[in-house]
């Protein structure tokens, strides 16, 4: 089964680093390291996901990749 993308990025703003999925709208999380974002994305995934279907709303498919880029030395 596919999952969500995530994506994970320092914030010079926040002070932190955030985990956001580009398929869940509004679905992001923070924490002082990026594996703590993570465990706060997943978090923040399964209440968004219980939200959804309590309140009947659809649910979108995992489709979101992210460009790869290559950079060079």
């Amino acid at each position: 089964m596919k999952d969500y993308h995530i994506n994970i990025f320092y914030s010079d703003e926040d002070e932190c680093y955030i985990a956001d999925i580009p398929d869940l709208k509004f679905c992001s999380a923070c924490g002082d390291t990026p594996e703590e974002a993570l465990r706060e994305a997943q978090a923040a995934k399964a209440a968004w996901l219980t939200a959804a279907k309590s309140k009947r709303k659809p649910i979108p498919k995992p489709k979101y990749r992210p460009a790869i880029y290559q950079v060079q030395s």
